[in-house]
């Protein structure tokens, strides 16, 4: 759900898996400079989708670039410590 939605995250911009103050997760998508910082959500993760991240790597393929990350880039043990 989470590659979905950073694919799908239309222009520019950062999706966030958040903990909501009821302690459920979501995945927010945010254009711009938009943040979880300026709302009740936790910020427990992030992938930026504006096209500097992944352009010199794999040209327009968001795609590709969101797997990779998700594969090989992310750091898992940090968003398990900020969840908790």
């Amino acid at each position: 759900a989470f590659q979905k939605s950073a694919v799908g995250n239309f222009g520019s911009g950062w999706t966030w898996l958040v903990k909501k103050a009821d302690g459920s997760v979501d995945i927010v998508n945010m254009g711009a400079a938009g943040t979880p910082l300026t709302t009740a959500d936790k910020a427990l993760f992030t992938v930026d989708v504006w096209e500097h991240a992944y352009y010199i790597d794999h040209r327009n393929l968001r795609p590709k670039f969101v797997e990779t990350y998700l594969a090989s880039l992310a750091n898992w043990d940090f968003a398990e410590a900020n969840f908790a």
